[in-house]
Order: C-alpha cells, then sequence, then structure tokens
C-alpha cells in the first residue's frame, strides 16, 4: 500500500470531479452544508437542495436567523430531517458560541449540533489545511476492498480499524485531492453494485479484486424482514385549505407538518371533532400505499374529509393551510405525494 496515496492523487486530477458546486472553495460553511446534506444521499439529490439553500440563506447568519419552519420547508423531500434540525441549531450554535466563525479545531467541530468526526474532519482539511482522514460511507467502501477487511463497517470494532488504516495511509502532501479522490473513486467507480474494477486505480492493489470478493465486501448488516406498521392519515379539507399538525421534534418527519394521523381503531369524525377541532361532512378512502423507512415499512391510507373548522379550539400545532401555500411548507414527501393528487 505504499502508493496508495500517489495512486488516488494521479487519478482524481485526471478523472475525479472537479465541478461539483460546494469544490473550489474553503468557505466552511458552503462546505459543511454539503457535508451534511451528502450524508446518506447521493450528489444528484442534493446539487438542487445546496442552490436553493444557499440562494435563501447566503450566510451562516441568515440560517441562523431564519425559523426553523422554513428551514424544514426547503429540506423537505430530502429525508432525514434530524440533519436539518441540526443544520439550524449548528447555525445559531456557531452564532452564538463563535462569534459566527466555524471554530479550526476538529474537536470543536465536532461537538457541534450534527458534526461527527468525519465531516468534522472534512471541514478542517479542505477550509483549514489540516492533516486529518475522513471515513464517510464511500471511504469505507474503498478500504474495506482495497484492503479486504471483513466485518459490518458500522460495527465500532470494525470502523475503529478503519480509522486506523484511514490515518496510516494519509500521504504528507495534497490531502485535499487525496480526500476528495476517495469520495470520488467510491462515488463513481467503487461502488455498491456493479464496481467498474477495470477503471479503478487501485485495481493492482485491491485485496478484494485480488481474491474474488469484491461483491462481498464491504459485509453487509445482517438483515431481518423490515416491520410493518399501518397509518391511517386525515385529509381534512375546507374549501381551499388543509388542515396540518406539527410533528414531535423527535420520530419519522420530526419538526416537519403533516395530516393528522388517526389513532387506531378510532372513529374519525369523533376524533376530529373531539381533538382537531372540526366537523367532518364526508369522507371517502384513498387507495393505500407503501412508504419505505429504513427500519420499517409503513402502510398509508388516507381519509379524504370534507371538514368544517368548530368554533372551539382545537389541540396546539394544528393550522389550516391553504393548498397553494403547501408547495413552500415542510412536508414529508408521503404526504406531498396524497396532497398532490387530483381530488
Amino acid at each position: 500500500m505504499s502508493d496508495f496515496a500517489d495512486r488516488l492523487i494521479r487519478w482524481q486530477r485526471k478523472h475525479g470531479r472537479h465541478d461539483l458546486p460546494w469544490q473550489n472553495t474553503t468557505d466552511p460553511y458552503r462546505v459543511w452544508l454539503s457535508e451534511i446534506m451528502l450524508q446518506q444521499t447521493q450528489v444528484a439529490t442534493v446539487v438542487p437542495y445546496y442552490a436553493r439553500f444557499l440562494d435563501r440563506f447566503p450566510r451562516l447568519a441568515d440560517l441562523a436567523a431564519a425559523p426553523v419552519d422554513e428551514v424544514m420547508a426547503l429540506w423537505s423531500g430530502l429525508g432525514y430531517y434530524a440533519r436539518a434540525r441540526n443544520l439550524h441549531a449548528c447555525a445559531q450554535a456557531v452564532m452564538a458560541n463563535h462569534g459566527g466563525q466555524f471554530p479550526q479545531r476538529p474537536e470543536e467541530l465536532s461537538a457541534l449540533p450534527g458534526i461527527g468526526r468525519s465531516t468534522a474532519n472534512a471541514i478542517a482539511v479542505f477550509c483549514f489545511g489540516a492533516q486529518l482522514p475522513i471515513l464517510d460511507g464511500n471511504v469505507k467502501r474503498v478500504l474495506a476492498r482495497c484492503l479486504g477487511i471483513d466485518g459490518f463497517p458500522g460495527t465500532a470494532a470494525v470502523e475503529s480499524r478503519l480509522w486506523r488504516h484511514a490515518e496510516s495511509l494519509l500521504p504528507a502532501k495534497h490531502l485535499p485531492a487525496y480526500i476528495q479522490g476517495q469520495m470520488d473513486l467510491g462515488a463513481t467507480i467503487c461502488t455498491r453494485g456493479r464496481p467498474r474494477c477495470d477503471a479503478c486505480p487501485l485495481a493492482e492493489i485491491c485485496v478484494a479484486r485480488r481474491d474474488g470478493r469484491v461483491a462481498e465486501l464491504p459485509t453487509p448488516r445482517q438483515t431481518r424482514p423490515l416491520p410493518e406498521r399501518m397509518a391511517t392519515l386525515l385529509v381534512l379539507r375546507h374549501n381551499d385549505r388543509v388542515l396540518l399538525e406539527q410533528r414531535p421534534p423527535t420520530g419519522i418527519w420530526g419538526g416537519l407538518l403533516s395530516l393528522p394521523e388517526l389513532p387506531e381503531g378510532a372513529d374519525p369524525a369523533r376524533h376530529a371533532a373531539e381533538h382537531l377541532g372540526t366537523r367532518i361532512t364526508a369522507v371517502s378512502p384513498a387507495p393505500t400505499f407503501v412508504h419505505i423507512f429504513t427500519h420499517f415499512r409503513l402502510h398509508i391510507s388516507p381519509l379524504l374529509c370534507e371538514a368544517e373548522p368548530l368554533p372551539h379550539s382545537a389541540e396546539a400545532g394544528l393550522r389550516w393551510v391553504d393548498r397553494a401555500a403547501l408547495a413552500a411548507t415542510g412536508l414529508p414527501a408521503p404526504v406531498r405525494r396524497i396532497l398532490a393528487a387530483p381530488d
């Protein structure tokens, strides 16, 4: 592995990605934003969200000063919504505790909301010239295959071993190109499925390729059948408005506006009158569909309801929203799908 880094650096300069919107900058705000968005999300999905965020929040101070609802609305559809809440909290923490400037030390960066060790190191490398490794999903896959490391990378023992190797392979020079090369190689060549070993600069030194184990490494997580869950969502409509409720800050769709969920076995009309401040005048079921989360499958059954607001107050967190304003509202993707369906 003596020329591991040299191979990557040469390959990155000739074949790597050089025109991504968050490249060619040392602005920690822009690098941090991209790193958070790219967690468990592909580049092609992130690019338009990144552009919209910077258009609305060109500076860290703009993001910190914005209402969290607006941040969640811009994040809607990107998934893993805790990232958006942490993004907002991190911006406020940097403004309040660091004078509006990201700290340079990785220990201080990783103490901020939503920033782990790999993200902190990436910011420190690209913005502050630090000599540190990163270990995102792409880099784990490259190292596991090239070094022939068995075991699921999400376990503490295997991850610790990968960190040790990542540190030992660091070059003395050209670290940004090396780090970018690792990420580019994992994203474009050493992919999870159908890796292009014939185009890989590490092919000659790759243990997995030598031993015919490319398809086996990295070792996948032990899979179990996903649990099945059911949810009935009430689509309460009055004129051109729909009733939405704020989800709790934790759990699925945390912090987003969503359609009220009908408790199992509850009568829709009674529940709406007692808890949602509405009287249902007509109900028709819409087709059930499935939305897959990381840890379970959710069967969603919408109930389309014509409703009238009652004079008594409903529970906190409820609001009637004009349908014309839904596009700018932070909604989970399945809820947006329901509301976009033709009547």
